[in-house]
């Protein structure tokens, strides 16, 4: 492809790598301001805490509905609207922090019902406007910028903090997501036509039914692709689950000082650049199925390692090994079920299974949270950091399966007509 032709088609995937780019740096400085202001008002470690707890709980009371919604919907525009909600409500919380701490939780939860709606409608619309074939690059190159914000955001943090305060970061945080939703608006509008699929019916108990059992159907006619999903995202759930102990595992078990903790974060955002950097040089060369199977692997082997350390330099070296091979793992799973779940029903299928695996990191923190307080935080950890792995290995012996290799082909299976039962959409 010439330089004019490979221009033009990277376009959009350009413009729309950059509102994602912008919108999570502004995601790092909102979080770190809100964590400061909360518990300069306060001096409760517990009111901090729930800022953290309200992010999967709207996870929870959205994702049954909001799929039904996304799927129904022009995506371009709900993402705009999600946007523009968001900024428009991250404007406002600083009227209301110094006021009324809980009716800023409320605020603090709609963003987050918000944030949780606007990520499966912003996969189902990459999905749409990005063709198969170049589906892995564009993953990994967003896996790039994650990685980015990771240490960008809080560095652009303590720079606003320095010159400023943090209710001005947070300020800058809503212009971000303004800027993104106008960044979205360049985006081509894939779905001109469609306003709306609701024109002879409501969003009601009886679609909501209807749609679980679309979800249902699909999983059961297509088991293997939601047997990936689903062992991808426990390995997920784990990592959340560990790292919900990681503070008090360096402190109480490692004995590291306050600095030393902060040089290991800083290794693994070393270790997730640079993995995301590798990740976007050679990802053409790797087959998704080695990218979601061995990636996980290597991230599960990386968990072990921290589990099991006793010094300084053992806890870096599984944080830096952990942290490299996320990218890799990302980058395969996401183009493995853009490539797989039908493009039609995906918000409603990503929406449904994002709320299992809320509902299961709710659950598995609080248990690790139990054994940590009642035996051992190492033995926590290690329980789960076990589990992790052998989840991994199960993953990676499933996902390369020669018999199951075309599941992991860049055809665009989206072209396709996939039988599931009625969806309304």
């Amino acid at each position: 492809m010439n330089l004019k032709g490979l221009t033009q088609s990277w376009k959009y995937p350009a413009i729309l790598l950059l509102g994602i780019g912008v919108s999570n740096i502004g995601a790092w400085v909102f979080l770190i301001a809100l964590n400061l202001i909360v518990f300069e008002m306060t001096g409760s470690p517990l009111a901090v805490a729930v800022l953290y707890i309200l992010i999967p709980l709207a996870t929870v009371v959205t994702n049954f509905w909001s799929g039904s919604i996304i799927d129904r919907l022009n995506k371009r525009n709900l993402m705009i609207f999600l946007d523009l909600f968001r900024a428009i409500c991250i404007f406002l919380l600083p009227w209301l922090i110094y006021h009324s701490l809980w009716l800023m939780y409320f605020l603090v939860f709609l963003i987050n019902m918000a944030s949780s709606m606007f990520s499966p409608t912003s996969i189902t619309y990459i999905t749409k406007l990005i063709p198969s074939e170049q589906r892995k690059r564009f993953n990994s190159l967003r896996s790039l910028i994650d990685s980015g914000a990771f240490l960008l955001g809080p560095a652009v943090a303590g720079l606003l903090f320095i010159v400023g305060t943090p209710i001005i970061a947070i300020y800058i945080n809503a212009i971000a997501l303004f800027l993104s939703g106008l960044i979205t608006f360049l985006m081509p509008n894939l779905e001109k036509n469609k306003i709306t699929d609701f024109k002879d019916e409501k969003l009601s108990f009886a679609l909501l039914k209807q749609d679980l059992n679309m979800v249902l159907n699909f999983s059961q006619k297509h088991v293997y692709i939601m047997l990936i999903y689903f062992l991808f995202s426990t390995v997920i759930v784990m990592t959340a689950a560990v790292d919900s102990l990681e503070a008090a595992f360096a402190k109480e078990i490692l004995q590291l000082s306050d600095s030393d903790y902060g040089f290991l974060v800083s290794i693994a955002g070393a270790g997730i650049v640079i993995g995301a950097f590798i990740n976007t040089v050679f990802v053409k060369k790797i087959a998704i199925s080695i990218l979601i199977g061995l990636g996980s692997i290597f991230v599960s082997a990386g968990y072990l390692i921290y589990a099991f350390s006793s010094s300084f330099v053992m806890a870096a070296l599984g944080f830096f090994v952990l942290a490299f091979f996320l990218a890799f793992a990302n980058t395969g799973f996401h183009t493995f079920y853009q490539n797989n779940i039908p493009v039609d029903v995906m918000g409603r299928i990503v929406s449904l299974y994002g709320l299992l695996q809320a509902v299961l990191i709710i659950i598995t923190t609080v248990i690790f949270g139990f054994v940590a307080q009642t035996i051992s935080i190492q033995i926590a950890v290690i329980i789960g950091t076990l589990f992790m792995f052998l989840t991994s290995m199960i993953l990676c012996v499933f996902s390369l399966q020669s018999s199951k290799s075309k599941y992991y082909q860049t055809t665009n299976i989206m072209k396709k007509k996939i039988p599931c039962s009625s969806d309304g959409g």
